[in-house]
């Protein structure tokens, strides 16, 4: 699992990551209640901003954290946005998204380090 400094999560399975927020992201944020994903197909680069989420306290923007293409979204979080508060790094998660630099990832902090980098 690698994170992002934007409090993004990346999952691979194969050559594709599965993207979420972290569980500290959902804790700042509290309870969504609006998710707008992008649509499966969507070529993104890195920093693009793809997602839209509302909370209680804010609305705010997820990017790509990669160059690729979205190969699937999670429409269930899109009809029940509190997945993301509940099993942020399981059920919550936003879209898959297929690398088309995985070089890009190197950069990414792994647990230790996103959790030096919140504290």
């Amino acid at each position: 699992m690698k994170y992002t400094e934007e409090h993004e999560w990346l999952r691979a399975e194969g050559d594709v990551y599965v993207v979420g927020i972290t569980q500290h992201a959902t804790e700042q944020l509290g309870d969504l209640v609006f998710v707008e994903l992008p649509e499966v197909g969507d070529e993104v680069s890195q920093g693009d901003e793809i997602v839209v989420i509302e909370s209680v306290k804010a609305a705010s923007d997820i990017v790509a954290p990669v160059d690729g293409e979205i190969t699937a979204i999670n429409e269930a979080l899109v009809a029940n946005p509190e997945l993301a508060n509940s099993d942020a790094l399981g059920e919550g998660w936003f879209f898959k998204i297929k690398a088309s630099d995985p070089s890009q990832l190197d950069a990414f902090l792994d647990e230790a380090g996103y959790k030096s980098f919140i504290s």
